[in-house]
């Protein structure tokens, strides 16, 4: 095909609200890219509606919303996951077979690039079923015939940093903890995932098709409740659930909300049961031109937004 006579770049973000999902959109946008946003909540994206992008309603669960959100649409981004997800929206009916869905519903629509956010814990021998299914969503991409492109990221600092760490101390002055906190993890800035997604979606040719992403810091679960408290200007407090009481209600509460269920028996693994350790953030920086967030850039930025008035 005469590459004049192509339709204009179109991208769909799947799981447009997220952590990822968001600064992808609003990065897109700075680009002058047309991107659709697929989400479950439409009404929570009004701000990126009104800076251009087109936001329509659906999700993983539903194939119909899938095909509807892929017309006329030339790449993807899939970074909706439902690893605190229960009922219609449990993990293996987004994060196994809704992404099989997606998949397939992509190659059928002829989608040129489609881009999967993976999970740098992701293995066919982990003792958290998540991080299993990813590692065969990843297979499934790398089978699809499509190009295609693998971002395989640590965790994000915004969920496992701010939101189960540091927000309670910022809020109610104790850090809440799930065992010992002191298994040593890397976290990364979901802003700057999306940064490198940026290359993923839009570099000619394709740059890679499977990539770890992880940040320049490790730290335990102590050591950021540490920081939130120096930053903020409090006297540290902490409080521990014991891993053996997280694992009991990890069995009592998987009937009602698998999701909790599979983040309590996260956090109630022992140190060594898998690493979360990465060692590559000087090379992601050098390869990208990019200045990686450090954690302590990130939790001063949250501790900043804290004392706004609200």
């Amino acid at each position: 095909m005469n590459p004049a006579a192509r339709a204009p770049l179109r991208v769909l973000v799947v799981g447009a609200s997220g952590a990822l999902g968001r600064p992808v959109v609003e990065q897109l946008l700075a680009r002058g890219v047309a991107v659709r946003g697929l989400c479950r909540h439409p009404d929570g994206l009004r701000d990126l509606a009104a800076a251009g992008a087109e936001i329509v309603a659906g999700d993983l669960t539903d194939p119909a919303s899938i095909e509807a959100a892929l017309s006329g649409v030339s790449r993807v981004l899939a970074a909706a996951h439902g690893l605190l997800g229960r009922g219609r929206w449990r993990s293996e009916a987004v994060d196994d077979t809704g992404h099989r869905t997606l998949i397939a519903a992509a190659r059928a629509a002829g989608v040129e690039r489609f881009v999967y956010v993976s999970a740098l814990l992701a293995a066919p021998d982990h003792p958290i079923d998540f991080a299993r299914t990813k590692h065969a969503i990843e297979q499934a991409v790398a089978s699809s015939g499509m190009p295609h492109a693998i971002l395989r990221p640590a965790a994000y600092m915004e969920h496992h940093v701010h939101r189960f760490n540091g927000l309670s101390v910022l809020k109610q002055g104790k850090a809440k903890l799930v065992g010992t906190g002191t298994k040593r993890r890397n976290f990364v800035a979901a802003t700057d995932v999306a940064s490198i997604a940026m290359h993923a979606l839009l570099d000619e040719p394709l740059p890679f098709t499977r990539l770890d992403i992880g940040g320049p810091d490790h730290a335990t679960s102590l050591e950021v409740a540490a920081l939130y408290a120096r930053l903020a200007g409090k006297p540290l407090q902490v409080s521990h659930l014991p891993a053996a009481v997280a694992r009991v209600m990890s069995s009592l509460a998987q009937p009602f909300h698998p999701g909790v269920a599979r983040l309590l028996h996260l956090l109630s693994l022992p140190d060594d049961a898998f690493d979360e350790t990465w060692q590559g953030a000087a090379e992601l920086e050098a390869r990208f031109g990019m200045r990686l967030t450090t954690l302590e850039d990130f939790v001063a930025a949250r501790v900043r937004e804290s004392a706004r008035p609200s």
